[in-house]
């Protein structure tokens, strides 16, 4: 006999931080709507255990993503544990090229901030028990039965939901992806990115730095002192054959490399906590929709941490989702209906297309030793400094902006 299912409006696969923020803003709509929706979300892993996708790491939220959150009444929850970014320094390790973008230029207090993935899992938790959307976790889905008007989704406890439409926002590896065969191109960068957090005896005073090496670029973000202590957020890609080796130093030693690929500019590193790494590459679904189904965040679309642009061009999904979504409930419309699904690729292509091409461009451009690149390559960094106005869509982009109103307006004039 089969198990009785759930009735569901919409439900979320992968409770991380684009399908938590999914959920809470969904949530937040149907209400300012007064079109209240059935929402689920199921998440495999609780936040705080080490396969969470709320793990020890530490991300970038843009300006924009900040507003966009705001806007959702997300940030709230979210302020009191961000650091903020003041300013971003680029530069080419043994080159001339460099530059600034400070937030003192655009009348802003900051132009983005820095939050760590495990304390945010534990607040957007809470917010969720708050609220009437049915959230499983830990839980899993094992397979998905597609009908006219839906799906049917089988939880590994032997739990079904049927649903209008289904959000997979379960990451690179996603198990919906995987249960619907749908594409996926793979570039790979023949990278792998070392994640750690360093101490400096140098505050950091809201300063992150992107620095472009031989090897691959180094990023440290801003991050709250422990114990008196400065902290930045590391980053580290390098050629995946030097990875086990950097992981296999002993802490002084790692410092000690670190220190010589990255420069004095951050002070000097005392300290580093528990390092990670993890292959690096390009994945994307050409066409992140499915029958009743949408793909955003990492599922969709997996980038490079060079510019930490991964959350916010999710987050950027989630606005899109909502800006379809909005008509659609204030009419009592089907919210999985084939227009939804293509109204919404609609709103996402432009946005997707050229932030996934700008982002391979600088991973190829600024890993690539070819003597005219590297001359053309830090010109254009030394000409960002010379000529200020050349900065503000380099900024808008790095803020989190580009794309974003576009993407709102188009969906909101169909």
């Amino acid at each position: 006999m089969n198990p009785q299912s759930t009735d569901v409006d919409i439900a979320i696969v992968g409770g991380a931080m684009v399908g938590a923020s999914l959920a809470l803003a969904l949530d937040n709509l149907g209400r300012q709507l007064q079109r209240p929706l059935k929402l689920a979300l199921i998440e495999r892993h609780q936040p705080g255990t080490g396969e969470s996708g709320f793990d020890a790491r530490a991300i970038a939220v843009a300006h924009g993503s900040r507003h966009t959150l705001q806007q959702l009444g997300i940030w709230p929850k979210l302020a009191h544990l961000a650091t903020p970014i003041h300013d971003i320094h680029v530069s080419d390790r043994g080159h001339f090229g460099m530059t600034e973008i400070n937030c003192r230029s655009f009348n802003l207090d900051a132009l983005g901030a820095v939050v760590e993935l495990e304390r945010v899992g534990q607040t957007l938790f809470a917010a969720l028990a708050k609220t009437d959307i049915a959230v499983f976790c830990p839980a899993e889905l094992t397979s998905i039965a597609s009908e006219t008007q839906g799906h049917i989704l089988t939880l590994s406890d032997g739990q079904q939901l049927r649903c209008k439409l289904l959000v997979a926002a379960d990451g690179a590896n996603s198990k919906v992806r995987q249960l619907q065969q749908q594409p996926q191109q793979i570039s790979a960068f023949g990278q792998s990115a070392i994640i750690a957090n360093v101490a400096s005896k140098r505050p950091h005073q809201g300063m992150a730095w992107e620095r472009f090496t031989e090897h691959g670029p180094i990023a440290l973000l801003p991050m709250a002192d422990s114990n008196g202590q400065p902290r930045l957020s590391l980053v580290w890609a390098m050629p995946e054959q030097a990875v086990a080796e950097r992981l296999a130093l002993a802490d002084n030693d790692f410092l000690d490399a670190l220190q010589q690929a990255f420069g004095n500019r951050a002070g000097q590193f005392t300290a580093v906590g528990s390092r990670h790494s993890y292959p690096l590459a390009l994945s994307y679904m050409p066409r992140p929709a499915f029958h009743r189904t949408l793909y955003v965040g990492n599922a969709a679309q997996t980038l490079h941490p060079i510019a930490g642009q991964g959350f916010n061009l999710g987050l950027r999904d989630i606005s899109g989702l909502l800006a379809v979504l909005a008509p659609v409930l204030q009419q009592g419309g089907d919210v999985g209906a084939v227009t939804v699904i293509h109204q919404y690729l609609a709103c996402r292509e432009n946005d997707r297309r050229q932030t996934i091409n700008s982002i391979e461009f600088l991973v190829r451009g600024f890993s690539n030793q070819y003597w005219p690149l590297v001359a053309g390559r830090n010109l254009g960094l030394r000409l960002l400094s010379w000529l200020p106005p050349l900065k503000v869509p380099v900024a808008h982009r790095a803020m989190g902006w580009h794309g974003r109103e576009a993407c709102i307006a188009s969906a909101r004039s169909r």
